[in-house]
C-alpha cells in the first residue's frame, strides 16, 4: 500500500484503511500501511489531528484508545441489518465495548448521493439525534477472510460461503475447485480471491453439531492464537522448581502457612492462594501468587508469545491459555501439597475494613488444599480453619459498602456437556459469599500492589475505570426514569439505584442500563484511579498466569523492591502502547467468550423449535424486543412484525407501545414466547409472542 506519488495518503485511502483496519490503528500503523517516512510523518500527523477534530479519525486521548462513550459526530460504521420497514441499521464498526454495540438509522440517501448502502456494507456516517445517522460515503465491503457457512451453489459447481454473523453481511463466491472438500453446511474458514477469481476453502471446521465445531468457529473468527511457536514450548518445558535460599535471589520460606487455592469446581489453573488469621485490632491477611517472572524473563520466546496473546481465552468447553501448559498447569499452578514459586503479598486489615500496611516478598508456599466455592460456603465461618478468612472478609465487605462500590451482581449461566461433548443442559452459575470473599482478598492485593509501585516512583500498568461519560449519564437518566427511577443531576447514585432495584421484577434490566452506561475500563500508565471500586489506585497482580497485564506489575514490582532476577520496568510511553494492546486483547477474549455461549445456547435449543418459554425483556429498540428465557438465560430478539397488533416504539420510556389500545411491553417486563428459528452458526435466536 503506498501513498500518492510517494507522499501523503489521501483522507479517502485513510478512511478506507480504518474502516478495514481490525486491530489498533493509529498515527503509527497508518504510516507503516502507506510507507510514509521522513518529513512526511509530520505532515500526515498533522493531517490526523485535523481528521480527529472531525471525528473522522482516532484520538489518542488520556487513557489511550478504547471503546468511546458513545460514536463520535462523524465515523465509520457497518451496515448490520435491514429492517421491517426497509431501513438499514448500522452499528459503529470494529466495536470494542463490554456493552452490545449501539445501533442507528441510516437516513436514505440524498438525491444524487449514490446506492443505498446493504448489510455488510462500510459507510461513513454523521450521527444525528434521536438514534439515526446520515451516510456521508459508502466505502465499500470488507474483503479477504471469512467464517462463515458453506452451500453448494444451484445448478453450477463450486458455492457459496454465508457469514456465521448475526448481522449477517455478504457471501463470498467459492471457485469451483476450491472446495476444500467442504459438504453442504458445514463451518468453513475462506478465503478471498484476487479480482473475480472467487474464494477458496482454506479450512473446514466441521458440521455445527460437531462437538468443538463452535469453539472452533469462535477463536477462528475472533482471531485468537492458539498453537505455541516452538521456541516458548521448549523454554516452557526446560523450566525447573524454585527452592528457598539466601541472598539475593533467595525467597522466604512459607511452605508452613495453610494457604488454600478456592475456586470453581471447573477450574483449569490455580494462580492464587489465601490465608487470612486474626490480629491486634483487625485480620492479617496473605495473598499468595505464582510467580510466573521466575519462569518468563523479559524479551525470551514465552514472554513475546504471552505479550502476543495478551490473556487466557475461557469458552465454556476448552480455554486456550497464554501460557504453555507445562507452565499453565503444572510448575505455576499452585496444585496442594506441591511446592510453588509465588510473590506474597501480606495484608494488615483493619478493624473497619481499611488496609492499614501491607509487605511484598517472592517465597516458596505448598498449598494446603484445593478447595471449591461451595464447599468454603457449606463449611462457613464454623469451621476453624475458616473463621479467620470470613472474618476478615466480612471486614472488607463493610469498608466496600462503605465505599459505594457498585455491585451489579448480574446472573451468570454455565453449559454443562454430556460424554460425548453435547451440550446437555445451560444452568445459573451458583453465586456464594464464598465467591465474595474470594474477590475482596484479591482486591486489597490489587489495591497494595499499585500503591507500593505509586509510593516508590515506579512506572506502573494501573487498571484504570474513568467516571461515566455525560452524554451516557442523560441517556441513562432518560431510561431510569421509564422505568420509574430517577437519578439526580450531576451525581452518580447507582449505588442507590442498584439497591432499589433489588429483588425487583426489573432488577436485570436496571443493573444492565447502569452497566452500559459505564466508561470502558483498561490498561494505562496514567492513574486515574477505579471508579467502580471507588479507589484511588488499582492494579492488576493476581493473575499472571492468564493476564499480561499482571506479570508486568510482577516484574514492576519485583524490580522497585529488589526482589531478585525476573523483574524490569518500562518507560511510560511502552507502557502506553502496552496497555492498548492489553486493553484490546482483553475485549477480543471477552467478545469470544459471549459468541461462544451465544452459539452454544442456540445450538442446544435448535430441536425446540415451536416451543414456549418464560422470558424477561431486557432490551427494546425501534425493531423489536430482545428477550432472555427464564430457563438458561439465552438471549434472542421478538421482532417488531411479530406482534399480532401494531405497535410504535416509544424511545423515551423504553418500551413498545401498541397503537391501539395501550397495551406496552418495556425493560424488565415478562413475556412469555415461541421459538421460531434458532442458527448455532450466527449465535442467534427469533422468538414470537405467546398467544
Amino acid at each position: 500500500m503506498t501513498a500518492p506519488g510517494g507522499g501523503l495518503p489521501t483522507r479517502a485511502q485513510i478512511l478506507d484503511f480504518i474502516a478495514s483496519a481490525d486491530g489498533k490503528v493509529g498515527k503509527r500503523e497508518i504510516a507503516r500501511a502507506f510507507n510514509v517516512r521522513g518529513a512526511h510523518r509530520a505532515a500526515l500527523r498533522d493531517m490526523l489531528r485535523g481528521m480527529a477534530d472531525e471525528g473522522l479519525a482516532p484520538r489518542r486521548g488520556r487513557r489511550g484508545r478504547g471503546a468511546p462513550g458513545a460514536p463520535p459526530p462523524v465515523f465509520v460504521a457497518e451496515v448490520v441489518a435491514i429492517d421491517g420497514d426497509g431501513e438499514a441499521l448500522a452499528a459503529p464498526a470494529n466495536w470494542r465495548g463490554s456493552a452490545p454495540a449501539p445501533r442507528l438509522r441510516l437516513a436514505p440517501p440524498r438525491r444524487g448521493g449514490g446506492r443505498a448502502p446493504g448489510v455488510g456494507d462500510r459507510v461513513l456516517v454523521r450521527r444525528r439525534s434521536g438514534g439515526a445517522a446520515e451516510v456521508l460515503h459508502v466505502i465499500g465491503r470488507r474483503p479477504g477472510r471469512l467464517v462463515g457457512v458453506f452451500e453448494r451453489a444451484r445448478g453450477a459447481e463450486g458455492g457459496f460461503v454465508r457469514p456465521a454473523e448475526r448481522r449477517g453481511g455478504p457471501a463470498l463466491r467459492v471457485a469451483a475447485g476450491a472446495e476444500g472438500g467442504a459438504r453442504p453446511g458445514d463451518l468453513v474458514v475462506a478465503e478471498a480471491g484476487d479480482g473475480d477469481a472467487g474464494a477458496r476453502i482454506a479450512r473446514v471446521i466441521g458440521a455445527p453439531d460437531r462437538p468443538g465445531a463452535i469453539s472452533e468457529l469462535v477463536l477462528e473468527r475472533h482471531g485468537v492464537p492458539r498453537e505455541f511457536p516452538a521456541d516458548a514450548l521448549a523454554e516452557a518445558a526446560a523450566a525447573r522448581p524454585a527452592a528457598p535460599a539466601a541472598g539475593r535471589d533467595g525467597r522466604a520460606d512459607l511452605r508452613a502457612l495453610p494457604l488454600v487455592t478456592i475456586d470453581d469446581e471447573d477450574a483449569r489453573d490455580f494462580d492464587d492462594a489465601v490465608w487470612a488469621a486474626p490480629a491486634e485490632d483487625g485480620w492479617r491477611v496473605t495473598v499468595a501468587i505464582a510467580d510466573v517472572a521466575h519462569y518468563a524473563p523479559p524479551g525470551g520466546a514465552l514472554d513475546r508469545e504471552a505479550r502476543r496473546r495478551g490473556n487466557s481465552v475461557y469458552l465454556p468447553d476448552r480455554v486456550v491459555p497464554m501460557l504453555p501448559e507445562a507452565l499453565s498447569s503444572d510448575l505455576c499452578s499452585l496444585r496442594p501439597g506441591e511446592d510453588r514459586a509465588c510473590l506474597a503479598v501480606h495484608l494488615r486489615i483493619d478493624s473497619a475494613g481499611a488496609l492499614a500496611g501491607h509487605r511484598f516478598e517472592r517465597a516458596v508456599m505448598r498449598s494446603a488444599a484445593r478447595l471449591t466455592y461451595r464447599e468454603v460456603q457449606e463449611r462457613g465461618p464454623g469451621d476453624p480453619a475458616l473463621a479467620g478468612p470470613f472474618g476478615a472478609y466480612a471486614a472488607l465487605a463493610r469498608a466496600r459498602a462503605e465505599r459505594g462500590t457498585l455491585d451489579f451482581d448480574l446472573p451468570e449461566r454455565r453449559v454443562l456437556f454430556d460424554d460425548s461433548g453435547a451440550v446437555r443442559a445451560i444452568a445459573p452459575r451458583p453465586r456464594f459469599a464464598s465467591h465474595r470473599l474470594v474477590e475482596e482478598f484479591m482486591i486489597a492485593a490489587n489495591r497494595a500492589a499499585a500503591e507500593t509501585l505509586a509510593a516508590r516512583g515506579a512506572a506502573c500498568l494501573f487498571r484504570v475505570h474513568d467516571r461515566p461519560p455525560p452524554d451516557k449519564m442523560e441517556a441513562l437518566r432518560a431510561q431510569l426514569a421509564g422505568l420509574g427511577y430517577r437519578l439526580a443531576p450531576g451525581r452518580a447514585e447507582f449505588g442507590g439505584v442498584l439497591e432499589r432495584a433489588r429483588g425487583r421484577p426489573e432488577e436485570q434490566a436496571v443493573a444492565m442500563a447502569v452497566l452500559r452506561a459505564q466508561a470502558q475500563a483498561a490498561y494505562a500508565p496514567r492513574d486515574i484511579g477505579h471508579f467502580g471500586l471507588r479507589l484511588r489506585r488499582y492494579a492488576h497482580f493476581t493473575s499472571p498466569i492468564r493476564r499480561y497485564a499482571d506479570l508486568v506489575v510482577h516484574r514492576a514490582l519485583i524490580a522497585a523492591l529488589g526482589l531478585g532476577g525476573g523483574g524490569g520496568a518500562l518507560a511510560e510511553d511502552a507502557l502506553a502502547d502496552l496497555g492498548e494492546a492489553l486493553s484490546d486483547a482483553e475485549r477480543r477474549a471477552a467478545a469470544a467468550e459471549r459468541d461462544a455461549g451465544d452459539r452454544l445456547a442456540a445450538r442446544f435449543l435448535a430441536d425446540r423449535i415451536g416451543a414456549a418459554f418464560d422470558a424477561r425483556v431486557v432490551g427494546v429498540a425501534r425493531f423489536g424486543l430482545f428477550v432472555a428465557l427464564d430457563e438458561t438465560g439465552a438471549e434472542g430478539l421478538v421482532p417488531m412484525r411479530s406482534f399480532p397488533q401494531r405497535m410504535r416504539f416509544d424511545e423515551r420510556r423504553s418500551r413498545l407501545a401498541a397503537e391501539r389500545g395501550g397495551a406496552a411491553i418495556g425493560l424488565g417486563a415478562a413475556i412469555r414466547v415461541i421459538l421460531e428459528e434458532s442458527d448455532a452458526a450466527a449465535g442467534t435466536l427469533r422468538f414470537s409472542p405467546a398467544p
